[in-house]
């Protein structure tokens, strides 16, 4: 009688499957002043689509303000980018304004400093490698 040979399940290598090939990029929310609605983040690989990922460049995440503590960006490849978050607390899918002046949330990775409308991508701009990253992003209210 033969003996089949049984191998562990995870010493197989899965078919059609890759292993990723970039780090995780953890963003840490602070100073959200309600859970009310989304927190909407852009990830963004270059100036032009800084900072809402126009054109569909970049990665995009929507986290519930209540779990927005922490979330994460999985295997993103090497490279330069910046965040911009908003606080969109109604859930309409936009940074509602008053007067040019925005009535919701934000936040930009390396604390950017704002001035008169958003960052530029420089300031906002952090390396990714082989290695995780973690970017604090503290969210401002204006209004």
């Amino acid at each position: 009688m033969k003996r089949a040979l049984i191998l562990p399940l995870m010493a197989l290598p899965l078919l059609g499957a890759t292993p990723p090939t970039g780090a995780d990029v953890t963003v840490s929310v602070t100073h959200l002043r309600s859970t009310d609605g989304k927190v909407r983040a852009c990830m963004a690989p270059q100036k032009s689509a800084f900072p809402d990922c126009r054109g569909g460049v970049g990665m995009e995440l929507s986290v519930a303000a209540d779990k927005a503590g922490a979330f994460t960006f999985r295997n993103v490849a090497p490279g330069t980018y910046a965040i911009a978050l908003i606080h969109d607390e109604n859930d309409n899918g936009k940074i509602d304004k008053a007067l040019m002046i925005p009535k919701e949330g934000f936040g930009f990775s390396r604390d950017a400093p704002v001035r008169m409308g958003p960052p530029p991508f420089s300031a906002a701009a952090f390396d990714v490698g082989k290695e995780n990253v973690r970017q604090p992003i503290k969210m401002r209210y204006l209004l």
